[in-house]
């Protein structure tokens, strides 16, 4: 396992928690350092949709891709 791959492993559950606990600011922040993937951005999409945030679940939908 790379150092890319350890960063996206820890951003990723990072952006997991932050949209648990309602973070806006920090899913924000997250968000901005790097593109995902189609799959983790559903997946974090549906996890949002959960606690219904409308702010974390278009964050979400704008987030770029790779």
């Amino acid at each position: 396992m790379t150092n890319d791959n350890e960063y996206s492993i820890g951003k990723f559950t990072a952006l997991e928690t932050a949209i648990a606990n309602g973070e806006e600011q920090l899913v924000k922040q997250l968000l901005a350092e790097q593109p995902m993937q189609d799959l983790e951005k559903s997946y974090l999409i549906d996890l949002a949709k959960l606690s219904n945030n409308h702010t974390i679940i278009k964050l979400l939908e704008d987030a770029p891709l790779k």
